[in-house]
């Protein structure tokens, strides 16, 4: 993480490359809303998903293209396992306020994690927690893990990657002008230094981030426990759906291996 400079991700020519905010309809009447404020005047909309108070949840951080909202149809494939399932949204994303940046998305899974932990708390749900980010959600999934390994269970990483400059590359931002030298975004650091029991899901033929982001994680990572599951004819955006059966049945028999 030494020599990073995170202000040249904020450059909004590479924040447009990254984000791609859009708004939500109201939510469907079995979703709980939360309302979390990571600044002033700044509220982060989540949804919560649940199964039973007695099962683990998942805090999960989507992809840059989804919203919190999209899950409404989405949970139920967790909540059928026993799996809560609460889905964080990013600033400018869904019901959300404010502008999204790669500062902000890690600055604010650190309240976000703490007010997801009152909502635990408060309703009386099971403390089994476990972080999971998918795609661009990777970023503030292992930035939870990281900082708060000793109050979760697991972390889950789909189709996640290493360093971002690379990811620049892979989205087709031109690098040119950009003093990539200052150091790798710092997943991939971030990793060396997290025991926690952790899953890597990632598709084989995934062109946009490509499989190597995911080795390179694995094999970075200090966990004893961790796996690689690679899910084969599958591409960035359809290996849920591709294999619907093995990537729900890795999650739920990670989980359950870790309660």
């Amino acid at each position: 993480m030494k020599g990073f400079e995170l202000s040249l991700m904020d450059r909004p020519e590479v924040s447009s490359f990254i984000f791609y905010p859009r708004r939500d309809p109201p939510p469907t009447k079995n979703t709980s809303l939360c309302s979390i404020e990571v600044e002033e005047g700044v509220f982060i909309v989540c949804r919560f998903y649940p199964a039973a108070k007695e099962a683990p949840t998942i805090l999960y951080f989507h992809g840059n293209g989804e919203t919190a909202g999209d899950y409404d149809l989405i949970s139920s494939l967790y909540s059928s396992r026993g799996i809560n399932l609460f889905v964080a949204d990013y600033r400018g994303y869904g019901l959300s306020t404010g502008e999204p940046s790669m500062s902000h998305i890690l600055g604010d899974a650190h309240p976000i994690f703490q007010e997801f932990k009152k909502v635990l708390q408060k309703g009386g749900y099971l403390e089994a927690i476990f972080v999971m980010g998918r795609s661009l959600g990777s970023v503030p999934a292992i930035e939870v893990a990281f900082h708060y390994q000793d109050e979760l269970k697991g972390l889950i990483v789909e189709s996640g990657f290493s360093d971002a400059f690379r990811l620049l590359s892979y989205i087709g931002l031109p690098l040119e002008g950009l003093p990539t030298e200052q150091g790798r975004f710092p997943n991939g650091d971030k990793m060396c230094s997290i025991h926690l029991p952790t899953l890597l899901i990632h598709a084989a033929e995934d062109r946009l981030i490509p499989l190597r982001e995911a080795e390179e994680l694995f094999r970075l990572c200090a966990a004893e426990q961790k796996d690689l599951v690679v899910i084969p004819r599958a591409d960035h955006n359809n290996l849920m759906m591709v294999a619907r059966e093995r990537y729900f049945q890795a999650i739920e028999e990670f989980i359950r291996r870790h309660l």
